[in-house]
């Protein structure tokens, strides 16, 4: 196959960091190519050259045999370029036909006025060609993330797109819902449209890819046929050296019963939810998407108010109406939206730190700025944090790095209680090894972790039990000596338990 897109010499500098230094890359045309390195490699700001989002500093870009210069977007569009962030942004009180030709792209009548027959009838063929079943006027509030992130593909197809990039595009989808996101990306291969991903889970790159590409640190590390390349020589690349084992088993005993959850109810999604947890104990959740495990999380922190139930902390009845009354038991959230509610992103690493301990660090209304610049250069050498300064905005950071400043500014408050919906979401395969270092590490010290995630391989490897949830119940809880994939997936699934549970609690 003939090369599609060759990128050569490319440089981007911000204030402080070198983003990209000297990248060169290759992609052959009708490829699935996927962009591999950790957090702050420089992937995401490479492809946003790419589509005209950043202009390099340096360097040369050739599109179809053609040296071409990217000003905006628009010029990508126009040559054939589209990318689909990880952060979809749908027009959700709009329908899909408006989502897919949002802007000038509607088909018109007479005097400019939009065509809506014209508009649904094409929608409805792409959807035909690409073999979707989509009613191109139903609005796109109450689809699913996987839904959605098919209707954004069909919007880049319906730019005649040659080139499609997708920025982790499966890091909020079930297993069942990659396995259809992947088949449609071998449909697009089949049809000779080229797809660059850019991802940190490496059982799908050897899923799903032709090639890969890696970078570290802004700089091109290589290139190999994904065929020909092991996960372990993956890794090595991506971080320059050997990468022992991510996971680690308890070498200590577990304390008493520091948190009992009874009949935690908040219907439709929390129904009868009972669990214990114990002093140094890692509790994993498992379920699929709409078990309705963020939402019992959701109650224990005070983020919604549940209809019934009690929680009790080392033996005393807690009445939680707010996440402040959360926090002054102890009981910590790191929600599943870093972006959304996890931390300012317009504010410094340094203020997203200390904002929960603000009232900690005051006297007579004071805040002390010496106390909180030593808590702020204690966490950044203890979570190893990626930045040039301390004042740079959350906006600027890499994932990973986003996610270690939550974890700071929630360690900063001496949680007894952690709870961590999706703490490795969309971060690299080195920051997920040292956020699970560090959470047995927390056990170890005698912080009780609550692990939610749907990420299989690392609910078995971090959780020393796992709590299983079907249509807001819990219907099993394993020791780690009973964990299977095939067991969990049975309680997922299995009406029978859920009847059964019912019955037990009648």
């Amino acid at each position: 196959m003939d090369n599609i897109l060759v990128m050569n010499h490319i440089t981007k500098t911000y204030p402080g960091v070198k983003a990209l230094d000297d990248v060169s890359i290759e992609v052959k045309k009708g490829e699935v190519h996927a962009l591999m390195g950790e957090n702050g490699a420089g992937k995401s700001t490479l492809m946003k050259v790419l589509s005209g989002i950043h202009m390099a500093d340096e360097g040369q870009v050739i599109f179809e045999g053609k040296e071409v210069v990217i000003h905006s977007p628009a010029d990508a569009l126009k040559m054939g370029v589209s990318m689909i962030f990880q952060e979809l942004s749908p027009l959700l009180d709009l329908t899909i036909a408006e989502n897919i030709f949002a802007g000038v792209r509607f088909p018109r009548k007479r005097k400019g006025i939009v065509d809506w027959n014209k508009a649904y009838e094409k929608c409805g063929e792409l959807f035909e060609k690409w073999g979707l079943d989509y009613d191109p006027k139903r609005k796109m509030r109450g689809l699913s993330i996987a839904d959605t992130q098919m209707i954004e593909i069909v919007k880049a197809i319906s730019f005649d797109s040659k080139l499609i990039i997708m920025d982790e595009p499966s890091s909020a989808l079930t297993e069942k819902e990659v396995e259809k996101l992947f088949g449609f990306i071998r449909t697009l291969k089949e049809n000779g449209i080229t797809v660059i991903i850019i991802t940190h889970k490496l059982d799908e790159v050897f899923a799903i890819t032709d090639t890969v590409t890696v970078l570290r640190d802004g700089k091109y590390i290589g290139t190999k046929a994904t065929k020909e390349i092991t996960r372990e020589e993956m890794i090595r690349m991506m971080v320059g050296r050997e990468v022992r084992s991510e996971y680690e088993a308890p070498d200590y005993e577990f304390g008493p019963t520091v948190l009992k959850v009874d009949g935690l109810t908040l219907a439709p999604m929390v129904n009868h939810v009972d669990f214990e947890l114990r002093r140094g104990e890692i509790l994993g959740f498992s379920g699929i998407v709409g078990a309705g495990r963020t939402e019992a999380m959701r109650c224990i922190f005070g983020l919604d108010r549940p209809k019934e139930g009690n929680i009790v902390l080392n033996g005393v009845h807690l009445t939680i109406k707010t996440p402040r009354d959360a926090i002054k038991n102890g009981i910590m959230m790191i929600t599943e939206d870093r972006k959304f509610d996890g931390l300012v992103l317009c504010r410094s690493i340094y203020e997203n730190i200390v904002l929960p301990s603000t009232y900690r660090n005051s006297r007579h209304g004071l805040l002390d700025s010496k106390k909180e610049k030593q808590i702020v250069d204690e966490m950044f050498d203890y979570l190893r944090i990626k930045a040039p300064s301390d004042q740079t905005l959350a906006n600027q950071l890499s994932g990973g790095n986003q996610q270690k400043v939550i974890i700071a500014k929630w360690l900063t408050m001496n949680p007894s209680i952690l709870i961590m919906d999706e703490p490795t979401r969309g971060i690299d395969v080195l920051a997920k090894s040292e956020i699970y270092k560090l959470m047995r590490k927390l056990a170890r010290e005698g912080v009780s972790i609550i692990l939610v995630s749907s990420d299989m391989e690392e609910l078995l490897g971090v959780s020393d039990r796992i709590a299983v949830m079907c249509q807001g119940r819990i219907t099993g809880i394993l020791d780690r000596t009973e964990f299977s994939q095939e067991k969990i997936m049975e309680y997922a699934t299995d009406e029978q338990q859920l009847i059964h549970r019912a019955q037990n609690t009648a």
